[in-house]
């Protein structure tokens, strides 16, 4: 590492020599395949990043030029090149690096991806705002192939084409995938631009014309022609002036484009080729199990995983599967997470029945509607964070017409090691504000499974919403049975206090409860609320304590709030949850608790309100 370990600012990365820079490509690599292996994270990504990484921080006075990485996963390069290289042990923990850029992080860091497609707008407004102020600076929107699915990203072309005296570069990362394998129209479009039988007839052509003096300018030609043989292309059509595809590892063709396009005037788009996972084998034969691995041995590999307690993802998977065995109408609909939303089972078996629409969530809703319109019984399986960006779908495309859509909302609450942009805080309070919704927040595995078969039932729009990993254990019934439509349970009988738990909630409430000899409920419906239950509970006890893995502000205690309102019931209430801030990455488990939410937690939260004058007054005229 006799190279890397001299570069802790791009001011002397550019001072290397290009010999230099190749074997600095090879120590970052390797540097960035012990870190990962050492924090977890994402790995195939950004092993596929290094070169392009390099060439851009080389070529562009950066950081007064702006870069925009999209996705963000793809920035460890960047960070390790950016003066980040000592903190990469830190990396995803509390206090420690971020996985995705952070404006509050580094100056390096332009701008915060974590949701996709957002790069191009970000870096227009980026040009526009030098133009406006009269500052000569460039900027540089890096976006993978599978963001260039969203509907954003062509918005953004379409608004970059008309200003053409900006500097501003698009570099398509083409790396035949984004986190599940490829889909739609686009890829099979850039598939076609490095296959196509007219760019083989020409390679062929060369090859065989050629003398023996120019292979290398055949091999050249081989690796080049393929942009060369497209006078118009897509982007072109946009008003981006096109060049590539070119191999996106090869340092002796990125920084001379680089350098001829940092030249020109005018909106430019590089088509840059890399492969997911470069460098390492294993990566490169499977990119997918390493695109977000844990810890593990490089030397070895990712190991199978001990048979464990099962996940809620994999609960999902299951019942997905045996609904559309009872049912002919089912289709499930993923925006590119197959493997996250855990629907690799159901692709297998129900092949004509499993769409994948791409980073698209917005399509996605809309497209379930649609189906939902012929009789068709669509489940829409997407994680809580990605569903913000499909919202008004929702609210204007299905549930104003009460559409029969089945909403399986993975990675509800905190989310660990991805942080705030991953985290689903807001489901419950942004979606029982929507007329017609029904929605659901399961306390196991089990009722997880109940949930989903009362959501699936219910016609019209339905969610149900489960945390990232694995749950308390519970055995998962094999019947496809419900629940009674918006009845909760009281799961222990107390005195004084009241907990309303909600979701994941119930487990560590059950456990202060018998610190505070509580009552517990596990109200299972945020919408429709059993506000009868609430009433009883309300008559019954001293105070009522709501806690749910949400954001306080308009979730589900809220709900509670407005009940006991409407029913005229005048009652001490505790509501306890996510608070109005954004939490950062770090250990689920110790985050919970910092906000209160464990055992421990909600037992000093009840017990400090109880001990305030109203409440004591009461506990004393008793």
């Amino acid at each position: 590492m006799k190279i890397l370990q001299k570069i802790n600012n791009t001011a002397e990365l550019r001072a290397l020599s290009r010999p230099e820079l190749n074997t600095l490509a090879d120590e970052l690599r390797t540097y960035l395949l012990e870190s990962v292996a050492q924090t977890g994270g994402h790995l195939s990504s950004n092993l596929g990043t290094v070169e392009l990484t390099i060439a851009l921080h080389y070529v562009f006075n950066t950081p007064e030029d702006r870069i925009v990485w999209d996705v963000g996963h793809q920035t460890y390069p960047h960070k390790i090149l950016t003066g980040r290289r000592d903190r990469m042990s830190t990396l995803r923990q509390q206090d420690g690096l971020s996985g995705f850029p952070r404006r509050v992080e580094s100056v390096y860091d332009t701008f915060g991806t974590a949701h996709s497609s957002t790069s191009i707008s970000a870096a227009l407004g980026m040009a526009l705002a030098a133009r406006t102020k009269g500052e000569k600076r460039h900027s540089i929107a890096v976006i993978g192939d599978g963001a260039m699915t969203a509907g954003m990203a062509f918005e953004a072309l379409n608004n970059v084409g008309v200003y053409e005296d900006i500097k501003m570069l698009v570099v398509l990362n083409d790396n035949d995938m984004s986190i599940s394998p490829p889909v739609g129209a686009l890829n099979r479009y850039l598939a076609r631009l490095m296959s196509g039988k007219f760019y083989a007839a020409a390679k062929s052509m060369g090859k065989s014309m050629l003398p023996p003096s120019m292979r290398e300018l055949a091999k050249r030609f081989e690796e080049h022609a393929k942009g060369m043989l497209v006078p118009a292309t897509l982007f072109e059509e946009f008003g981006l002036n096109y060049i590539g595809p070119i191999d996106g590892h090869d340092l002796e063709s990125l920084i001379p484009t680089l350098q001829n396009l940092k030249n020109l005037e005018g909106p430019q788009f590089l088509h840059v080729v890399t492969k997911k996972g470069q460098g390492y084998k294993l990566a490169e034969v499977d990119p997918i199990l390493y695109h977000g691995p844990g810890k593990f041995n490089p030397s070895e590999g990712i190991k199978p995983a001990a048979a464990g307690k099962m996940t809620y993802t994999q609960v999902f998977g299951d019942w997905l599967c045996d609904m559309a065995t009872q049912d002919d109408k089912l289709v499930a609909i993923t925006p590119a997470m197959r493997e996250g939303s855990g629907m690799v089972k159901f692709e297998q078996k129900f092949p004509d029945r499993y769409y994948d629409v791409g980073i698209a969530e917005q399509h996605a809703v809309t497209f379930a509607g649609g189906m939902a319109c012929e009789g068709l019984k669509p489940v829409v399986a997407i994680y809580s964070t990605f569903l913000q960006r499909g919202y008004d779908q929702l609210i204007h495309d299905v549930a104003l017409q009460n559409l029969d859509v089945t909403f399986a909302l993975d990675r509800a609450g905190l989310v660990g090691a991805d942080g705030a942009t991953h985290a689903g805080n807001y489901d419950m309070a942004f979606l029982r504000c929507i007329p017609n919704m029904v929605v659901m927040a399961a306390s196991d595995e089990n009722e997880c499974r109940k949930m989903l078969t009362t959501a699936y039932q219910y016609r019209g729009p339905a969610a149900v919403r489960y945390p990232r990993g694995a749950g308390i254990g519970a055995t998962v019934e094999t019947e496809l049975s419900t629940i009674e439509m918006g009845k909760g349970e009281i799961r222990r009988h107390g005195k004084g206090v009241a907990i309303l738990a909600f979701g994941t909630m119930l487990a560590p409430s059950l456990q202060a409860a018998e610190t505070l000899n509580a009552t517990v409920a596990n109200m299972r419906f945020i919408k429709p609320l059993d506000t009868a239950l609430v009433a009883q509970l309300a008559a019954s006890h001293d105070l009522i304590v709501t806690i749910e893995e949400g954001s306080i502000m308009g979730g589900a205690g809220s709900a509670v709030a407005e009940a006991l309102s409407a029913a005229g019931i005048v009652k001490p209430l505790l509501q306890l949850g996510l608070p109005d801030k954004f939490i950062d990455h770090g250990d689920a488990t110790q985050l919970l608790a910092q906000c209160g939410l464990d055992a421990a937690g909600i037992t000093a939260s009840v017990n400090q309100r109880l001990n305030t004058p109203e409440l004591r007054l009461v506990a004393n005229s008793r």
